[in-house]
């Protein structure tokens, strides 16, 4: 008998048995529920609920206020990633305030469980540190975007909402485009509606969908933002911006999420339906939005998917960083100059 007859067949490495499998879905579930409640607190369907923002004070123009309108006075907090914060960023740009108002960088540290800075920052080291630093008391979550008062140390306003209104208005005196209004009283009704769909359903909508911890609640949030999506593409079929010819805050508000669409929200929160790139008009919108003076200056796609796919560790537990896709088409021609343009003029 020849050595090769009589020799065992090796086995090849079996999967893990049914057992072991069952076991580590159990515990990888249960331990998955317990960060994501940290991570997105839910309400008993599943649906992700936001916490609301705690400091939410104004900016005067009369110098007598408790916060008046000074230049060099006052310091944005960001991170990068954050579309919330990106907003503000936006903002500053169009408005021309860079000279007026300093912006600090923070990111997100998945050891510490929130942002942190590079170096020490007003003798904090995180963004929960200064929080307390402006309330010895504040026990919430540590947030960006954050309006600074450098004078008395404390956060004036930590809602991105009320910044970006803060930054179109309250500080023309120094602003390079003072003439650019981006939320004008005779807009502010139809500019009020959108933001409250699209905050709902867009901005908000994408982390509903990613961070749903039931089934129902995911294909609820799915459904009503790119029921929404659609809707805002086929307005865009007849009006260059979402309230006409002029951009607006409204714009602002959605391009941030728009931008990070395919990027992150299309692979990482299951948003998968469809792309921008993909709509008839959102994706040209994209491009002319991104394509405003000093806008694409302050959007760095590689700092929000590493902020992204690198921190959400219950998304992406082992924290590989996607590749694409290609941005480059951002700057295309969009061809949006003359859209609506004949509506206006009949």
């Amino acid at each position: 008998m020849s050595q090769t007859a009589s020799s065992p067949k090796r086995k090849g490495k079996s999967l893990p048995s049914t057992f072991i499998i069952k076991l580590g879905k159990f515990v990888w579930t249960s331990m998955w529920h317990v960060m994501m409640s940290q991570l997105a607190p839910r309400n008993k369907t599943g649906d992700y609920i936001r916490p609301e923002s705690f400091f939410r004070q104004q900016i005067g123009t009369d110098k007598t206020h408790a916060y008046p309108a000074v230049a060099g006075r006052y310091r944005l907090y960001v991170g990068l990633g954050c579309p919330w914060a990106h907003r503000t960023l936006v903002v500053r740009a169009l408005k021309g305030l860079e000279d007026a108002i300093a912006i600090s960088i923070v990111s997100p540290s998945p050891t510490e469980g929130g942002w942190v800075f590079e170096q020490a920052d007003e003798g904090c080291h995180t963004l929960a540190e200064l929080y307390r630093l402006a309330d010895a008391n504040y026990s919430g979550r540590a947030t960006v975007p954050v309006l600074w008062d450098t004078q008395t140390k404390t956060i004036v306003n930590n809602e991105s909402a009320d910044i970006i209104v803060i930054l179109n208005s309250a500080f023309n005196e120094f602003a390079h485009h003072a003439d650019q209004d981006l939320y004008p009283e005779s807009l502010r009704e139809i500019i009020d509606r959108w933001n409250d769909k699209i905050y709902h359903a867009v901005n908000n909508g994408v982390y509903r969908c990613g961070f749903a911890q039931t089934q129902e609640a995911y294909d609820k949030a799915c459904n009503e933002l790119f029921s929404v999506l659609d809707e805002i593409d086929a307005t865009l079929a007849n009006h260059r911006y979402l309230c006409g010819a002029q951009i607006t805050l409204a714009d602002v508000r959605l391009f941030t999420t728009l931008f990070r669409f395919d990027a992150v929200y299309h692979g990482l929160f299951k948003c998968n339906r469809r792309r921008i790139k993909d709509y008839e008009h959102l994706g040209h919108y994209l491009r002319d939005v991104y394509q405003q003076p000093g806008v694409a200056d302050i959007c760095d796609v590689d700092a929000i998917k590493r902020d992204y796919y690198g921190s959400l560790f219950p998304l992406n537990p082992g924290g590989i960083i996607p590749s694409g896709p290609d941005m480059t088409s951002l700057l295309e021609p969009h061809g949006r100059e003359s859209v609506g343009r004949e509506a206006a003029l009949s």
